[in-house]
This record gives structure tokens, sequence and C-alpha cells, in this order.
């Protein structure tokens, strides 16, 4: 292992954030030079002189840099091969770090932290989610793949519920992501490791702590999820994250985690406290950069009646939140379209994100036709009006009457 300070560590990750716009994240693997990922994609950390190509013994330097001889770290990575921490440059910003394992050499990750909270307004959010911040009780989830923005949209909610509500919201974290200031609300921001040792017992103590919001960074397992969903029941609200792609799949996930004897149960529970499902993506977007697409799904009669009975042919929650568009519900196939329409993304971008590839390919032939239809319409008009103002003027002639030898002529 090489020893590395932190004023070196802090030097090369200060560089590297200062080398680009739309850096998300960091990554330390060797064998390659340092590298990032700009707008999903990545790349290698361009550096006068350049950046020398990682050793593992290098790597295992700056992870112990950042772990600072913290057994409870030392532990999980010698005993599971990877740990999680946070990580605070001087200048405030900061980044959620895994260290790990790969191929018997250190790697790792470090995902860049917005240091500005987020607003609704900011991230573009349909007004639907204004409607979201307004429930009182029961269970949220802000579901998607790793990096596709959960805990910023998430962080938007709660900056919303901090400009209006006079509450108490208790937060339980992997890291600590964003540091929500005291408004009206006051936060206790509690962090994995730090403040708690794990999520079913940090969510035990949370309900003792006098919450009337509780955000749980990640349910992953049944454990927390069985207390979620009490915590639901008893009159708090519960905002939370799941690795699912749409309300469909989350519904399966949750189910998933119980037995099969208590799923009828569960799916009870879930028809009296589930109050949103929240999906996202982000995608290439036309130019340059990502655009965040979403799909959300409600609580009403037909959608508690899929969850209560199970889907069936004539009662998919696909179609459901594609019916609720009036209340603001949309799915992922109707934000694409919209994307499409307004020229934000591409066909082919709309087809490889959207869940129904079949009837998303009939939406872009429609719109695709309507765009030919209109194009002929203008080509014609501007063909005739082209073709009218090559013709020469008409002059028309004079037109002479005779005059009759009886009849005087004019004055």
């Amino acid at each position: 292992m090489e020893t590395i300070s932190t004023t070196e560590l802090d030097a090369l990750l200060t560089a590297m954030i200062g080398s680009a716009e739309g850096i998300s994240d960091l990554l330390f693997v060797a064998n390659r030079p340092p590298q990032m990922e700009v707008h999903g994609k990545i790349k290698p950390f361009v550096s006068d002189p350049p950046a020398p190509i990682l050793t593992s013994a290098h790597i295992e330097g700056l992870a112990k840099a950042i772990i600072n001889n913290n057994l409870r770290l030392l532990t999980d990575l010698d005993n599971h091969g990877s740990c999680d921490c946070s990580y605070s440059l001087q200048d405030n910003c900061r980044f959620r770090v895994n260290v790990y394992k790969q191929n018997g050499n250190y790697a790792m990750v470090l995902r860049r932290l917005q240091s500005k909270i987020p607003s609704l307004d900011a991230l573009q959010l349909p007004p639907v989610f204004r409607e979201v911040v307004k429930e009182k009780n029961g269970i949220i989830f802000v579901t998607g793949g790793t990096g596709s923005g959960k805990t910023t949209t998430l962080a938007a909610l709660l900056n919303e519920i901090n400009q209006t509500e006079e509450i108490h919201v208790v937060t339980l974290e992997d890291p600590i992501e964003f540091l929500h200031p005291h408004k009206m609300a006051t936060f206790s921001q509690r962090e994995m490791g730090r403040d708690f040792f794990n999520f079913p017992d940090g969510l035990r103590a949370a309900l003792r702590q006098a919450p009337k919001i509780i955000f749980v960074g990640e349910i992953r397992d049944r454990d927390t999820m069985e207390i979620a969903l009490t915590a639901g029941e008893t009159g708090h609200l519960v905002l939370s994250t799941l690795h699912t792609i749409s309300a469909s799949q989350t519904i399966n996930r949750i189910l998933g985690m119980f037995t099969k004897d208590e799923e009828q149960q569960l799916r009870e529970r879930l028809v009296g406290s589930l109050r949103y499902v929240i999906s996202q993506r982000l995608v290439p977007k036309k130019g340059g950069g990502r655009l965040l697409v979403t799909e959300l799904m409600g609580s009403n009669l037909r959608s508690r009646e899929a969850i209560g009975l199970g889907e069936s042919d004539n009662r998919r929650l696909a179609d459901i939140i594609e019916a609720g568009s009036t209340a603001g519900w949309h799915s992922f196939e109707q934000s694409l379209v919209r994307a499409y329409e307004n020229d934000l993304v591409t066909q082919e971008t709309a087809l490889l994100y959207c869940i129904n590839k079949s009837a998303m390919h009939q939406r872009l032939d429609t719109i695709n036709k309507r765009r030919e239809t209109v194009t002929s319409t203008l080509d014609g008009v501007r063909l005739k009006m082209d073709h009218s103002a090559t013709k020469a003027p008409v002059i028309p002639k004079p037109v002479i009457k005779p005059v009759s030898e009886n009849q005087a002529p004019p004055a």
C-alpha cells in the first residue's frame, strides 16, 4: 500500500471535479487512469502532466486516506469485500464513497453529492409532485436504478416540505447526501455507521423520536419494509427508495420480501398505506446532457383494486396509470412521447428506455406520420406560392365600347 495524505487526495479530487461540467462519479480502477462519468459516459481524467495508470496499491492508499482508520469500515471491507462512507473536501464538495475489491485489486467509486438543495422547479418536475408532499401519512416510494436521481428527487420533496410545514423530519441515510438546513421544519439527519448501525434498528428508534416524516435512504430487507409499513399505518409519512423501474415491479419486489402465506395480508396493508410510486430514469438528451423521465402512480379505487387482488388482463397497473392522466399520473411511455414531441430525445432513445416497446413503436409511428402530413402540406403550400411568384403578371386589356350615332359622347 502506498501512503497518501489527505492533502494529496484532496488535490487530486479537486482537479478532477474542476476538469469538466456534468461530472457525477469519479472512478478508480486498477490498470486504468483515474476516470470520470460525465453525463452518463466514462471519460479519462486529462491532466498535465498526464495522470499515471492506477495500481491496486495506489488505490488502497487513496481509500485508506478516506477511511481514516474507521474500525467499522475496515471490518466491512475485510469481511464483505466493500464498504460505504462519505467524504468531504474543504470547499464543502461532498462524495458518497464505495471502496471494494475486484479481481483481487482495490477499486473505488466516489459519487459526487450536490451541495445545493434542489427544488421541484429546478428539476422541472410535473405539478403533481406538489400534491405528493401534501400527504400526511402512508408510504411513498421513489424508485429507479443506481444513479437515476432518486435521492435528488427526494431531496427536492423534502425541501418543499421544509418550506411549508412546521414538523420534525427524521432521515436515516447511508451516507447523508444532502444537508437540509432548519427552516420551517426541523431535521434530524442520521448516518448509518455513525449515528445508527442498521436500518431496522434505526427505523424502530425513529418511531420514538416524534417525527411526522421519516426518510429511509433505502429499504433493503423484509425487516425494514415491515417497520416502514407499520410507521405508515400509524400516522407517519414514510419516504423511501427501491431499485425497481416501474410501479408494477415495485409491488412485486415488496411482495417478494415476504412469504407466499403472507401475500394477501401484505396486499391489504399496501392498499391502505401506499400513497405514491414514482419511478424515474435519466436518458440521453438531444444536444448532450441527460433528461429526467418519470412515471407516477397514486392511489385510487382502480389502483387499490389491482394491488389488492393482483394484476390481470383487465387490471393492469400500466393501463390504470395512463388512465389517471387527469390527476397528473403518467407512464414512462407518456413521458418519453412528450419528450420526443418536444424534440428533447431521439426516437432511438424513446424506444431504448421505454417499458412497452410495441406500444411505443405505435405511438412514435403516429407522431411521425402526423409530422410527415404537416411537412407535405407545408411543402405543397410553399410550392404553390413559389409557382405563383414565377408567373408573369397578367395585365388586363382595356375594354372599349363602341358609341352609337344617336348616343352622345361622354362629357
